[in-house]
């Protein structure tokens, strides 16, 4: 069991998210708009 989790291959390993990931990210928070009415926040999201 122990030499399972020493492996350092697997430690090293980098994600990077796709293009297509980072450019959803960006236009669903330039889409979205908080409304603070009261003691309410307000999450819409216009398309």
């Amino acid at each position: 069991m122990a030499k399972l989790y020493s492996k350092k291959a697997l430690a090293t390993t980098t994600m990077l998210p796709k293009k297509e990931t980072i450019q959803f990210i960006l236009n669903y928070s330039k889409a979205l708009t908080i409304m603070k009415i009261g003691n309410k926040n307000y999450k819409i999201i216009a398309n």
